[in-house]
């Protein structure tokens, strides 16, 4: 099956409109299935020390809004390249309170011109793609 684009705009969409309601808990099966992150991943990200996760009174993790709100940042992050050590520092520095604020934009300022750089490649390259489909004489979606 292919994923079109509206596909994967709608899915994160649906990302942003799942956020748990403030003062109530997702399971770890509830997270992954309205996040699309694998249960298994989120288990690592907690392991590497990327989220900190409550458990509820039976001990089992209890994802909470803000809990989820990360988990989705950093996989946006992850869509845009970010190696997990980046996501780590970044994760410390913002653990380490308001006083990193400008480091924490720096690196997120750096790591956009590295993402645009990215696209622009990627624009580059659909191009040639497209230039090549007309040539075949097809056509493109705008």
């Amino acid at each position: 099956m292919t994923t079109t684009v509206d596909d994967a705009l709608d899915r994160l969409r649906r990302q942003d409109a799942a956020i748990p309601a403030p003062g109530t808990t997702l399971s770890i099966a509830e997270t992954a299935e309205r996040t699309g992150v694998t249960a298994h991943t989120l288990r690592y990200y907690e392991r590497i020390g990327l989220i900190t996760v409550g458990r509820d009174a039976s001990g089992y993790r209890a994802y909470s809004a803000a809990d989820f709100g990360r988990v989705v940042f950093l996989n946006r992050l992850r869509m845009t390249g970010m190696p997990i050590r980046e996501l780590q520092r970044y994760v410390a520095l913002a653990e380490d309170g308001p006083v990193t604020e400008p480091e924490r934009l720096e690196m997120l300022v750096a790591h956009r011109e590295s993402v645009l750089a990215q696209l622009a490649e990627l624009q580059f390259a659909l191009d040639t793609v497209d230039f090549k489909i007309a040539t075949y004489g097809g056509t493109c979606r705008p």
